[in-house]
């Protein structure tokens, strides 16, 4: 997810960049401090509600009630057309031509809002934007008016799916969702074989890739980022004439390429340095569980417990998220992966979770009625020892003075 939405902005930027003059940048200077209900400690320019909303949906699938103020902040976030931004440094101005709504960060906050609950008329209106920005393939791409790609069409089905809605009564011009992602599907046989493509290059042609194919099959399922187990199907790559289809060819290719590469996947960054790709990966074990093939899930999960971490600890909050829903996918405890507590390590990127507030509200209460007790017993004690002498007791209050 980290990996393709880095590639999704900087295509979004340099598109906007070469039709509007440049904006003033908002980054913060280094003597301005990150808004404090946000997780993570990285500039939140291009991530900050997509990293939030992972954050806050990863915590209400492990059982953690997020801080309010964590909640309202991603709340206030929210343009009054509905559509959410990448990150707004000041919720309390307008937002105006100069913001970039992102259909992905929006249909995150969707899906965490939605999660939470106690949030229709926002996720109502997030929604209400959303379709109003269909294209008319059906997909949506990053931006409005972009190319639809398999990732953001597939993030906004899962926003559809967290609302009750229908992704295939979802249509503009006669065409669902669903169409748009048969359009990016690759046929059996060749390099793609069966793969997903994120969008056709400048000359039309599609070529696999497997992060956008890990979106494909959720996508193609009509699953948001949060998923259980799924039945056992098969996986044998046919003609992807339907969703279903579509998506048991995109396991087949997701489980054939994690098979090469020791139960992982590799960076497909042009330019890279070949490396493990930790967050493809936690995606990928999503999309096969959804899918019901869990042998291949659980065996890539086993691989993120013993090499993840460090990974984890560079990217923060929406790293542990993935792996958390990872986990949660194949039935592994987060609180126990690899040895490793996902929920503590989330938790500790941001404010502490309502339960943790309550649990140190319930510490000091206690401590408070310690003390209390205390106090009753020693003035008993006093007025015990009060026989004995008053220069005694004078004595021993300056003594306890002392200590």
């Amino acid at each position: 997810m980290n990996v393709r939405r880095s590639a999704a902005v900087l295509a979004a930027v340099a598109v906007i960049g070469a039709a509007a003059p440049a904006a003033a940048d908002p980054s913060p200077s280094p003597s301005q401090a990150f808004p404090s209900a946000l997780y993570g400690d990285k500039d939140p320019k291009f991530d900050g509600v997509w990293r939030q909303s992972l954050a806050l949906l990863a915590q209400d699938t492990v059982g953690v009630k997020p801080p309010a103020k964590s909640v309202e902040w991603l709340v206030r976030q929210q343009c009054a057309d509905g559509g959410f931004a990448s990150y707004r440094p000041d919720p309390t101005t307008a937002c105006d031509a100069r913001i970039m709504l992102d259909t992905n960060a929006t249909a995150a906050a969707v899906q965490a809002l939605a999660a939470l609950g106690g949030h229709d008329a926002v996720t109502g209106k997030a929604v209400d934007r959303l379709k109003s920005v269909q294209n008319k393939d059906g997909g949506w791409g990053y931006s409005a008016g972009g190319a639809s790609d398999i990732n953001s069409t597939s993030v906004v089905i899962g926003a559809l799916a967290a609302v009750g809605e229908k992704p295939d009564r979802v249509e503009k011009g006669g065409k669902s969702p669903y169409d748009a992602l048969l359009k990016l599907a690759l046929p059996c046989g060749g390099d793609g074989d069966g793969a997903f493509a994120f969008q056709p290059d400048k000359k039309g042609k599609l070529t696999a890739n497997a992060d956008a194919t890990a979106a494909g099959v959720l996508g193609a399922l009509g699953k948001g980022m949060v998923v259980k187990p799924g039945e056992k199907s098969d996986a044998t790559c046919s003609e992807p004439r339907t969703p279903e289809q579509a998506a048991a060819n995109g396991a087949a290719y997701l489980m054939a390429a994690l098979a090469k590469d020791d139960a992982h996947l590799m960076s497909a960054l042009a330019g890279a340095e070949p490396q493990p790709d930790y967050g493809n990966t936690a995606d990928a074990v999503v999309a096969l569980a959804a899918r019901g093939d869990t042998a291949q899930a659980e065996k890539s999960l086993r691989w993120l417990e013993k090499n993840s971490a460090t990974w984890a600890a560079q990217n923060g909050p929406a790293a542990y998220a993935q792996l958390i829903f990872a986990a949660h996918a194949t039935g592994t405890d987060p609180r126990d992966f690899g040895g490793a507590d996902l929920v503590r390590q989330l938790n500790a990127t941001g404010p502490a979770p309502q339960a943790a507030e309550r649990t140190n509200a319930a510490e000091e209460k206690k401590d408070s009625d310690s003390d209390s007790v205390f106090g009753v017993w020693w003035y008993v004690g006093v007025c015990l020892v009060a026989g004995v002498g008053i220069g005694f007791l004078f004595s021993g209050r300056r003594k306890k003075q002392q200590l």
